[in-house]
């Protein structure tokens, strides 16, 4: 199994931790310490060895900070981890709503004045400038990581073995790239990369010191000359052979901070994602800020790349079928969130091309379906009981694409299902159409196309507490920016962009439900009357039957019954054929029209 199910954290070593973290910050004459779910390289994810946040809180979520003062300490958490933290954090740490109360704020009201210790390899340079500019008589200061100092079985650095990523998956030569970018960099003689999926992608690698994603650790320098500095452990480069070629010079990771220091000139940094270690190394160039380079040509996915992307999914939807109906035909009562975890990894390595999941597997049954990003342990297992929802929010890392969909059921008999959860998931289904069905002008953002998912929703008065879309990588990160689909995309939406559709909604303490597919931006055929120039749609990607039984038929608009029918027949004329015969029956039912 890629998934396991220890429970890896307990709010009881919290009280414990906090006060360690508050011995060392007496030594450190401090006021406090910053505390980030965050690494060196500033991707989302993060190895165990950089998991300080969950070791000293208990708390497991993405994305998170902790401000650790003498007297008070707060975890902040956003919306898809409010229930989550409740049941992980002890009491010692007050849980704030982020980012509606910020870190500033907070630390502005619990401190007079004071100065607050940070890893200057944790904080980013845009992080450090906003923070500091609302902290009138506090002063943030750079030093040693406190929780390094008192966690004493910390784990040793990911050491995972490099590999190429060949053209025919790729699209496009990595010497290609790497002279497209140089050319863009404009007033800059060099930029510093610092995200390991940027530096995949731009070298045509891939790797594994991030459990889930295909990344290594390391950071390079991009030169305006088309040399790239690539400096990385080469005890893990060793199955590359030549494959990297001789634009690229190799150095171990210790020997950046000294490159960095000898470089002159006009150096580009990301503020959004270069640490301050880096910034103030940079000490004898004159910094320029921008975008990491790699960051919209790697969300742009070029015509090889979507090709895999469409037989990764289709892959993926004969074990979402043969998941599904399996799970359709056991006993209500007879299995558990557990037994359905390693089922369905069982039929995705069935595939015989699985890599790895692409994420934790989230299955909750009932009240655990409200907790967005809930992940089974032996301790929270419970059984599916007759007449709840399910949610299974899952995907898979293939050589050639990654996946990422949820669907949620009914378990046992559907008339048992109440008129309120089939309302609620009626509305989901209503807001995820609603973006599968759009065309809009191009150049509009994320934050433009949030509110279609969520009009049916408002309309009753209810809502969700996370974005309605990530973009996600090509056999990279299943969470990958700049663009999403949220109020926080700012980011205009391009063709080859993959993102998520996944409204939903939760009722805290008795179900969540959420309703998932991946979805390709294309370029839309003009119309007949078309007066705007030029428009773009979503191309749909997964394939897998949307539970008809939990649907209200008379919420929904004849347009919209169309849509989903049309989907319907293309899961099961597609799919349909890879199947067995017994799978394949089930399959035509679950895409009856509606």
């Amino acid at each position: 199994m890629y998934q396991s199910f220890e429970t890896t954290t307990s709010p009881e070593n919290g009280p414990v931790r906090l006060e360690a973290l508050r011995a060392a910050l007496q030594t450190e004459a401090l006021d406090g310490f910053l505390i980030p779910r965050a690494d060196a390289h500033q991707g989302e994810y993060v190895a165990p060895r950089d998991s300080r946040l969950e070791w000293l809180t208990g708390f497991t979520g993405s994305a998170g900070w902790c401000v650790a003062l003498k007297d008070r300490a707060a975890v902040f958490v956003d919306g898809r981890y409010r229930v989550q933290v409740k049941a992980q954090v002890a009491d010692v740490f007050e849980k704030v709503d982020w980012p509606e109360t910020g870190l500033a704020k907070w630390i502005g009201a619990a401190l007079d004045k004071g100065r607050i210790g940070f890893d200057p390899w944790l904080l980013t340079v845009e992080q450090h400038r906003a923070m500091q500019a609302k902290l009138d008589a506090v002063s943030l200061v750079p030093t040693r990581n406190l929780v390094d100092a008192i966690w004493d079985d910390q784990p040793a650095p990911p050491q995972g073995a490099v590999f190429a990523q060949p053209e025919e998956l790729s699209g496009e030569a990595h010497g290609d790239k790497i002279a497209r970018l140089a050319q863009d960099l404009g007033p800059a003689d060099a930029v510093v990369i610092t995200l390991p999926d940027s530096i995949a992608w731009l070298l045509n690698i891939r790797g594994s010191d991030i459990p889930r994603n295909p990344v290594p650790h390391g950071f390079a320098i991009l030169h305006a000359d088309a040399r790239v500095g690539l400096f990385m452990d080469p005890a893990k480069l060793s199955a590359l052979g030549d494959h990297l070629g001789a634009r690229v010079t190799l150095a171990p990771p210790e020997a950046f901070l000294p490159a960095l220091g000898e470089l002159k000139g006009s150096v580009q940094i990301d503020p959004e994602s270069c640490p301050m270690a880096v910034a103030c190394a940079l000490s004898a160039a004159t910094l320029v800020e921008a975008p990491d380079p790699c960051l919209l040509p790697k969300a742009r996915k070029n015509d090889i790349e979507l090709a895999g992307a469409r037989a990764a999914h289709l892959r993926d939807a004969v074990a979402m079928a043969r998941f599904l109906a399996w799970l359709d035909h056991a006993a209500p009562g007879g299995l558990t969130e557990i037994a359905v975890v390693e089922k369905l990894e069982e039929e995705r390595r069935a595939t015989n091309a699985l890599r790895d999941i692409s994420f934790e597997t989230i299955a909750g049954s009932g009240p655990h379906g409200a907790i967005v990003h809930y992940r089974v342990t032996k301790d929270t297992d419970r059984k599916l009981q007759p007449g709840e929802l399910f949610l299974v929010d899952s995907g898979g890392q293939y050589v050639d694409g990654t996946t990422d969909i949820t669907r949620t059921v009914a378990i046992g008999d559907p008339g048992d299902i109440g008129a309120e959860e089939k309302r609620a998931f009626t509305l989901v289904l209503k807001g995820m159409i609603a973006v599968s069905m759009l065309r809009f002008p191009k150049g509009l953002a994320g934050r433009d196309i949030d509110p279609f998912a969520r009009a049916a929703l408002w309309a009753h008065g209810l809502d969700y507490g996370h974005g309605t879309g990530h973009g996600v990588g090509a056999y990279l990160s299943v969470h990958e920016g700049p663009a999403r689909i949220a109020r926080t995309g700012t980011v205009a939406l391009e063709p080859g962009m993959i993102l998520s559709n996944e409204p939903g909604f939760y009722r805290e303490g008795a179900y969540g439900i959420r309703i998932e597919n991946l979805v390709a931006v294309e370029e839309a055929p003009a119309l007949p009357d078309q007066t705007v120039k030029a428009m773009l749609r979503f191309e749909t990607l997964t394939l897998a039957p949307i539970d008809r039984r939990l649907i209200l038929r008379d919420l929904m608009t004849k347009p919209e019954r169309d849509w989903l029918d049309a989907y319907h027949e293309t899961v099961r004329a597609k799919v349909g054929p890879l199947l067995d015969e017994e799978t394949r029956d089930w399959l035509s039912r679950a895409c009856r029209a509606i």
